[in-house]
């Protein structure tokens, strides 16, 4: 499937297969390939959480009984940002790291099962096809342009536009002096 071709929801998840794949790497990941295989996974889950935040989330609010999902959806959003954030800071050489990665794993996964079977349903229902192509180029361009670390409290599409960027830009900063580091 090519990116024309690919709706919103096969995006998402797509993403989600992605994350899942790289939990399952973190499982037997050593050294430097822990380490690496970690960084990738908190650049995913951050862009991903926006892109949901800023092109997902209101289109589905807007909808019948949608309210409710999103807002079950952004509280799941800020405990697992917390917790990520928690992680980043900690690295994965911490003690305790391996505890809370299982639990960070638990909560992305649930959370992304209930996307699946609550949210991306509605969307499907409501939106024609067209306009869910439309939503999945939206998507990757704000994944593209997000930030690459949780920030939690920022779950909205209002603080995404407004904080987003100069927070992507601390971040890819950040990233770039990280991977010149080589750490």
């Amino acid at each position: 499937m090519t990116n024309e071709e690919e709706d919103v929801v096969d995006f998402l998840r797509r993403q989600h297969e992605e994350i899942r794949q790289l939990f399952t790497r973190m499982e037997t990941a050593r050294g430097d390939d822990r380490t690496t295989t970690f960084r990738e996974l908190v650049r995913l889950l951050a862009v991903h959480e926006t892109a949901e935040e800023e092109i997902v989330h209101p289109e589905v609010r807007d909808l019948s009984g949608g309210a409710a999902v999103v807002d079950a959806r952004i509280g799941e959003e800020h405990r697992a940002k917390e917790l990520l954030s928690t992680l980043d800071s900690i690295g994965p050489d911490a003690d305790g790291f391996d505890t809370l990665l299982l639990q960070l794993r638990d909560d992305v996964l649930a959370h992304a099962e209930h996307e699946e079977r609550e949210e991306f349903p509605l969307l499907r229902q409501n939106h024609d096809a067209k306009r869910l192509r439309a939503m999945a180029t939206t998507a990757r361009l704000a994944a593209a342009t997000a930030p690459t670390r949780p920030h939690p409290g920022v779950e909205s599409a209002k603080a995404n536009l407004l904080l987003g960027p100069p927070m992507a830009i601390m971040d890819r900063a950040r990233d770039a002096i990280r991977s010149a580091l080589g750490r």
